[in-house]
C-alpha cells in the first residue's frame, strides 16, 4: 500500500497523518475499557493491576491482528456486558474458579473460531430469534446500569434485598452523582473521548472531596498473576457447558453484526472474512491471557468518523494501548465513582434495542422481555437467558406456531430447562 500527503484517491493512497490520528482517536476513545473491565475481573477473584495488564494485552493483540491481517482500521477490545456475564455468571454465579471460567472463555472462543471457518455461525445465528438477541442485549443492559448504580452506591443491596438509594449525605455518594450528570452532559454533547474526560474529571472531583485513595508509585505484579491456564476441572459439569453455549452465541452475533455494520460504514465488505477470523483468534487469546472475550468496539464509529480507512489506524492503536502499560501506576488511583457512570452510560445504549423487539407478537416478546427481566432481578445473566429459551418454545406452541422452531433452539432449551430441574433437585 502507498502512502502520501494526499486524501485516498482511485489508485489506493493514504493518508497517513490521517490514519494516525485517526488510531489515536480510536484509543482516547477507548482507553477507558483498561480501567472499567480490570475492575470487573477484579470483582471475579484477580488483582486490579492484573486485570488491567490483562485488558492492554488482550487490546494489543486484538487490534494489531486486525491491523495487520485484516489491514481494516478496527479496535479490539474485551466487550462490556460479556465481562459482565463473565465475571458474574460464569465465574461468581457457577461458582466456577477464575481459571476454570477461562476454560470457559477458551471453548466459547474455540467455537467461536469454528464459526469462522464453516457455515456453523451463519447457521447458529439463523436458529436462535432476533427476538431473543434483542432481549438479551436489553437485559444485559440493564445489568450494566444496576453494577454502575451499586459502584457508585447510588444504590445498594441490589444482590440480596431490595432495592434501596444510597446514603446522599457520603460525600462519595455525593461524588458519583456530580459524575453522573457530568458523564451525561458530555455524553449527550458528543464531547470527543467523553469516557475518557469523564475519568479524569471523576477523579479530580474525588480528590477535592477527599475520597480519592493514593494510587501506586509502581507497578508491583507478580509475574505469575498475569500468565493464566486455563482450568478443564470441570468440563464434565453440566453447569460448565450451560455457561459455553450462552457466552458463544452471544459472541457470535453480536460480532457479526459489528462488523457487518462497522465494515459497511467503510465500504469494505470484502474485508468481512479476515476480520471475523482475527476476532476469533482475539477471543481464544482471551482465555490464555486472563480476561473476557474481545469485540469490535463500538466506538470504532470514531475511528471511521476521522477517516481512518486502513490497518494503519489500528496499529497505531494498538501500540498506544500497549504503552499504557507505563500508566497503570497511575490508572490505579481512578475511582469507582469515576468508572460507574461509564457502565450506566453504556448500559443505557445497550437497552435501546428494546425498540427492536416486537411487541405486537406475544410469541415473539413475551420470551424476550422475560429475559430483560429476569437477567438484572436474578442477578444472572445465564438464568436470565435460561427463562427466555425455555419459554420461547412453550409460548410457541401455545400459539400454534411450532413450525417457526428450530431444532438447535429446542436443544438449547432443552438443556436450560434439565439445568434448572437439576438446581431443584439439588443435584
Amino acid at each position: 500500500m502507498a502512502f502520501s500527503n494526499e486524501r485516498p484517491d482511485k489508485k489506493g493512497k493514504l493518508n497517513l497523518r490521517t490514519e494516525i490520528v485517526a488510531g489515536l482517536i480510536g484509543y482516547l476513545t477507548t482507553v477507558y475499557i483498561v480501567v472499567v473491565n480490570g475492575s470487573i475481573l477484579n470483582e471475579a477473584g484477580v488483582s486490579l493491576e492484573a486485570g488491567m495488564i490483562a485488558t492492554i494485552l488482550v487490546s494489543f493483540l486484538g487490534t494489531m491482528l486486525m491491523g495487520l491481517y485484516a489491514g481494516v482500521p478496527l479496535i479490539l477490545i474485551p466487550g462490556m456486558g460479556i465481562n459482565a456475564l463473565f465475571a458474574y455468571s460464569i465465574v461468581e454465579g457457577t461458582n466456577l474458579t477464575f481459571e476454570e471460567g477461562l476454560a470457559v472463555v477458551l471453548v466459547a472462543g474455540l467455537l467461536f473460531l469454528l464459526t469462522a471457518f464453516s457455515r456453523m455461525g451463519i447457521l447458529l445465528k439463523e436458529a436462535i430469534p432476533d427476538s431473543l438477541k434483542h432481549g438479551i442485549t436489553v437485559g444485559l443492559g440493564f445489568f450494566l446500569i444496576l453494577i454502575g448504580l451499586e459502584k457508585s452506591g447510588l444504590v445498594v443491596n441490589g444482590q440480596n434485598t431490595i432495592l434501596a438509594f444510597g446514603d446522599f449525605t457520603s460525600p462519595t455518594v455525593l461524588v458519583s452523582l456530580l459524575t453522573l450528570f457530568l458523564a451525561i452532559f458530555l455524553f449527550v454533547r458528543n464531547v470527543p473521548a467523553n469516557f475518557l474526560v469523564t475519568m479524569i474529571a471523576g477523579t479530580i472531583l474525588a480528590s477535592l472531596f477527599g475520597v480519592l485513595e493514593n494510587g501506586s508509585n509502581a507497578l508491583h505484579v507478580d509475574p505469575k498473576e498475569v500468565i493464566f491456564l486455563p482450568s478443564f476441572s470441570a468440563i464434565g459439569d453440566l453447569s460448565f457447558w450451560l455457561a459455553v453455549f450462552p457466552l458463544a452465541i452471544i459472541l457470535i452475533f453480536e460480532n457479526m453484526g459489528l462488523l457487518n455494520g462497522q465494515l459497511q460504514m467503510l465500504d469494505k465488505e470484502k474485508a468481512y472474512d479476515k476480520a471475523y477470523k482475527a476476532t476469533a483468534f482475539s477471543t481464544v487469546a482471551s482465555a490464555f491471557l486472563g480476561t473476557s472475550p474481545t469485540v469490535s468496539a463500538a466506538e470504532n464509529a470514531a475511528v471511521i468518523a476521522s477517516k481512518g480507512r486502513a490497518g494503519i489506524a489500528a496499529i497505531t492503536a494498538g501500540l498506544l494501548f500497549l504503552a499504557t502499560l507505563f500508566l497503570i501506576p497511575f490508572i490505579t488511583m481512578i475511582p469507582n465513582s469515576a468508572l460507574s457512570p461509564i457502565l450506566i452510560i453504556v448500559g443505557f445504549l445497550m437497552v435501546q434495542n428494546i425498540r427492536h423487539i416486537r411487541v405486537s407478537d406475544l410469541s415473539e416478546s413475551l420470551p424476550s422481555l422475560l429475559i430483560v427481566a429476569m437477567i438484572p432481578f436474578s442477578y444472572s445473566i445465564a438464568d436470565g437467558m435460561a427463562f427466555g429459551f425455555i419459554a420461547y418454545p412453550i409460548v410457541k406452541i401455545a400459539t400454534g406456531k411450532p413450525k417457526e422452531l428450530s431444532i438447535p433452539l429446542i436443544i438449547i432449551a432443552a438443556l436450560f430447562l434439565f439445568d434448572f430441574v437439576m438446581k431443584i433437585m439439588g443435584i
